[in-house]
């Protein structure tokens, strides 16, 4: 075997003569080490979007690595919303090391805006840059705007790849890509059960169903939203507080999310943690006009009461979710109980469940469950999930999925 042999025969699959390089095989050499590069350097560009987790809403998490030479020049990423761009942050870092970008190539998890808004459009300071080339993992999801960074940069000169761990990337801004098409909210229900399926005892019972690693891992769901919600019967029986722990250096100082409470006649206990703690100026209790004038009252004392149309004697989500869009929310968490992640479900206004199963069975007729209501009536109302994953945490099983919309469901039925 001699050195100039094709990768494969190196690793012994079958070459037993001299192989010779031709010009179609050198091209096809080179492209394929440029995929691998490619694909190396976007791997640390989404890990260092993914440092900003639950900071940057209602932007998107975006990170870039400037590399000559197959030499990182600069890296960077989206910090909080308003301030500087991946782009703008990588080529701040590069030029603080003293390195050119010249002839550099960027790598972007989403294609570079092109449009003035709180900071000046990317493609601006990308050719500015003398960057030789651009590799995007996805285009701008806003339909208005996709692809108009990336024409800008090729008018430029600039060669352009994309597609480059585009699904990674997607899934990452899963919640803002929803929000900029639909203006509403991406929405988890998020629940902590047994194997049978249960939140609680029949007493009332429910710490801690799941494992510390669990819990742990449930402060990341946490930490990603931009709001939690909870029905009005959680408060009563569990008085959470709702706010994101963490077993970092941070652990002493709770992190604060809008806190939302379906409350349709506005019963939340006035001395409720969410009520009374350092946090409740971002507590939000959603009533109808069912609720008592007096205690409206006295909640809009301690928190932000909003007023909302009422469906079947509770809150009328659609009409919530657009409340909560323009309000810039893109990623909602419903921690439930029973009832609350039934209404969810059965209005079809959920994108994702996010189930911890802990090895353990309660039993009884009387226990809570983690979907209650009076439940599906026809097979064709069952809610079907897809893009199903499963992990390990602890001694649980965590188990993820989408909630498949109306017109998938009918197709998967036909």
């Amino acid at each position: 075997m001699t050195s100039n042999c094709p990768p494969l025969a190196r690793l012994g699959f079958g070459f037993r003569q001299k192989w010779t390089a031709t010009p179609r095989h050198a091209t096809f050499l080179r492209m394929l080490d440029q995929a691998v590069s490619d694909t190396k350097f976007m791997r640390q560009a989404l890990a260092l979007a993914r440092r900003a987790l639950g900071c940057t809403s209602p932007n998107p998490m975006v990170g870039a690595i400037l590399v000559k030479s197959n030499r990182i020049l600069g890296r960077g990423w989206h910090h909080r919303a308003g301030l500087p761009h991946a782009e703008i942050e990588a080529l701040r870092d590069a030029a603080q090391k003293g390195h050119s970008t010249r002839g550099a190539t960027l790598y972007v998890t989403l294609e570079p805006c092109s449009t003035h808004g709180r900071t000046p459009p990317c493609t601006d300071a990308v050719c500015k840059a003398g960057i030789r080339r651009v590799v995007v993992a996805a285009t701008d999801p806003n339909p208005v705007h996709a692809g108009g960074g990336l024409e800008i940069l090729r008018r430029s000169g600039i060669e352009v790849a994309t597609g480059i761990l585009e699904w990674e990337s997607n899934q990452l801004n899963e919640a803002f890509n929803h929000w900029i098409v639909h203006k509403t909210p991406f929405v988890t229900v998020k629940a902590a059960m047994t194997m049978d399926g249960k939140i609680a005892t029949a007493g009332g019972e429910s710490k801690w169903i799941t494992s510390p690693a669990s819990r742990q891992f449930a402060m990341r769901l946490r930490r990603a939203a931009d709001a939690i919600l909870v029905g009005v019967n959680t408060v009563i029986a569990d008085n959470p507080s709702l706010t994101v722990r963490s077993s970092d250096l941070n652990a002493r100082k709770p992190l604060g999310r809008l806190r939302i409470v379906l409350d349709p006649r506005a019963r939340t206990p006035l001395n409720s943690e969410i009520l009374t703690d350092a946090f409740c100026p971002l507590t939000r209790v959603i009533v109808t006009d069912a609720a008592p004038r007096r205690r409206i009252q006295a909640l809009e004392d301690c928190a932000t009461v909003v007023r909302a149309p009422s469906h079947n004697d509770g809150i009328d989500l659609p009409w919530l979710l657009q409340h909560l869009g323009v309000q810039g929310i893109t990623n909602l968490l419903v921690e439930g109980g029973g009832e609350t992640h039934a209404h969810f479900l059965n209005s079809a206004c959920t994108h994702r469940v996010a189930f911890f199963y802990a090895p353990k069975i309660v039993g009884g007729r009387t226990a809570r469950r983690a979907a209650a209501g009076d439940g599906a009536r026809r097979r064709e109302d069952f809610p079907i999930l897809k893009d199903v994953r499963t992990t390990r945490v602890g001694p649980d099983l965590f188990y993820t999925a989408r909630v498949a919309s109306s017109a998938q469901q009918t197709s998967s039925q036909a």
